[in-house]
């Protein structure tokens, strides 16, 4: 037996007829008890047909939202979202991958359920053809995408290249010309924009950056404070370095600060993002803003477009980086 009207009444504590007045949008009926109603369709799967239901004739006022998992890293974006949903009047249902392939049959599972409108997505890796295929099966999906995946449906991106050519164009002014650039992952699309960008601008400079300058990293503090303290024991010798986001970019800094170098007089450094986190080290770090609210609101709003079938709906999106000079690269002036 598949799962009935009466199984999601049982789950939500409510009658099959209070279910069915959900399903069909008939009279007022309190906000929880729906949101109770559309929760336990999506837990249980079940799936309206044609005859229990006429959802044609409106629509969840719901967006999904599929992230990697719940870390602070996502906190600019998710709030832009939410902020331009609800002016919009519609409501956001957070969705995770930590469980691989039974998050996504989850996932599909609340898209047969039409739980929501439309799913926004960040950086679904190793779910893209999931959700391509979600989207191909009518369900309108927006990636909010910082690694430069370029899908067969809307994304809202930013610009990386030109990010690491902001980089090194700003080292440049300082009269820093022996960088060491510690990079994200070899498998991200940014990774190689962002060093693509930096590497391009030193080049023309007449400065070419060899492998002993290329630090492979992978965007976490720990092992960039490490790749760091290995370059200065090996006697590799440099006056900046570009780290490929602010986590890497502060695990520098501790490197630095751990082989009493001043900063930025004896090194100067450069992260990518601007996240909260990029404000309080000391010092300041200077970085690359990727915006992270813009691209938010950029992606619920193009998102609502294709929703409505509006004829205006753009197929994508592309918002500018921009630099964000801190301590980390200039000395406060003294009086």
């Amino acid at each position: 037996m598949g799962v009935t009207i009466a199984d999601v009444a049982a789950r939500a504590g409510v009658s099959k007829t209070t279910v069915s007045r959900v399903l069909n949008a008939k009279g007022e009926i309190n906000e929880n008890t729906v949101l109770k109603v559309r929760e336990a369709i999506s837990e249980l799967g079940y799936v309206p047909s044609a005859g229990a239901v006429g959802l044609a004739r409106g629509t969840t006022q719901m967006i999904g939202m599929l992230v990697p998992d719940m870390a602070w890293a996502w906190a600019g974006i998710v709030q832009a979202v939410v902020e331009t949903l609800e002016t919009e009047g519609f409501g956001l249902r957070m969705l995770t991958v930590n469980r691989g392939e039974e998050s996504l049959r989850r996932l599909g599972l609340q898209v047969a359920a039409k739980s929501f409108d439309g799913l926004l997505v960040i950086e679904p890796e190793g779910a893209l053809a999931s959700i391509t295929e979600l989207h191909e099966a009518g369900l309108p999906v927006v990636l909010i995408d910082d690694r430069f995946q370029r899908p067969g449906f809307p994304y809202v991106a930013t610009t990386n290249r030109e990010g690491g050519e902001q980089a090194a164009r700003h080292l440049l002014d300082l009269g820093r010309r022996r960088p060491l650039v510690v990079t994200g992952p070899d498998e991200y699309g940014c990774t190689r924009e962002r060093l693509g960008g930096f590497v391009d601008v030193y080049a023309q400079a007449g400065i070419e950056l060899g492998q002993r300058s290329i630090i492979g990293g992978d965007f976490l503090f720990d092992s960039s404070r490490n790749a760091i303290a290995q370059a200065l024991a090996d006697g590799v010798e440099f006056d900046a370095v570009f780290g490929h986001n602010d986590p890497s970019a502060a695990g520098v800094l501790a490197a630095l600060h751990e082989a009493g170098l001043r900063i930025p007089r004896d090194v100067a450094v450069v992260g990518f993002d601007d996240v909260e986190l990029a404000s309080y080290t000391y010092p300041g770090l200077t970085t690359i803003r990727q915006p992270m609210r813009e691209m938010g609101e950029a992606a619920a709003r193009l998102l609502l477009d294709h929703v409505r079938r509006s004829p205006e709906a753009a197929p994508s999106r592309i918002i500018p980086t921009s630099l964000v000079i801190r301590g980390s690269t200039s000395e406060p002036s003294s009086n």
